[in-house]
């Protein structure tokens, strides 16, 4: 007679749930996989930094942190209105600057009573946060050269810019990136224009 209950010392193996355990790689493997791209474009493409003063008030703050797309010049050139984020004259050892593109190579720039004129005609500031008080070395028409910006920050009063003779007009070898995104904090992240 066969025994059906009672004490049995066979052990019984555990089934594992394939489908689970498989689900769970693929997901392992995504994450990965998406951490690494974003890794990689980050460090190929961009980089971050913080800004530094007032000069581009309104649209961007003190202590902010930006992102900086850097491979967007090697295709394009820079155009009106877009940050541009440069050393000046190429020095290693400055502090990035983010300013505004008013004028491109080939261009006239003047400063009068206030308003910025473009191969003689007045341009209106995307985001100026008042008149342009010192014209400084724009008090005179100057021609930007093949490969030469001139930049200005949004808050020009308190804006170190090419109206300076330590800043000037700005080569293009010297422009690491446009700025494109505040990253940082967070209650502040958006995209730029």
């Amino acid at each position: 007679m066969r025994r059906t209950a009672g004490l049995s010392f066979y052990h019984r193996k555990k089934k594992i749930n394939t489908g689970i355990l498989k689900e769970i790689l693929i997901w392992a493997v995504e994450i990965l996989l998406t951490v690494a791209v974003t890794v990689i474009v980050v460090s190929l493409f961009g980089f971050r930094i913080s800004v530094v003063g007032s000069s581009m008030s309104p649209t961007l703050a003190n202590g902010e942190t930006i992102l900086v797309n850097r491979f967007v010049y090697h295709l394009f050139d820079p155009k009106p209105n877009d940050l541009v984020v440069f050393r000046p004259n190429g020095n290693e050892n400055s502090h990035y600057y983010i300013k505004r593109v008013v004028a491109v190579p080939g261009d006239t720039v003047q400063i009068k009573e206030g308003e910025i004129y473009v191969n003689g005609a007045h341009i209106q500031e995307e985001a100026a946060a008042s008149a342009v008080e010192n014209a400084l070395s724009a008090e005179e028409e100057i021609m930007l050269g093949e490969d030469e910006y001139f930049v200005i920050g949004d808050n020009s009063s308190n804006s170190e810019d090419s109206r300076y003779a330590s800043i000037g007009n700005v080569k293009k070898e010297y422009i690491v990136g446009e700025a494109w995104m505040v990253a940082y904090p967070w209650k502040n992240l958006r995209f730029i224009k």
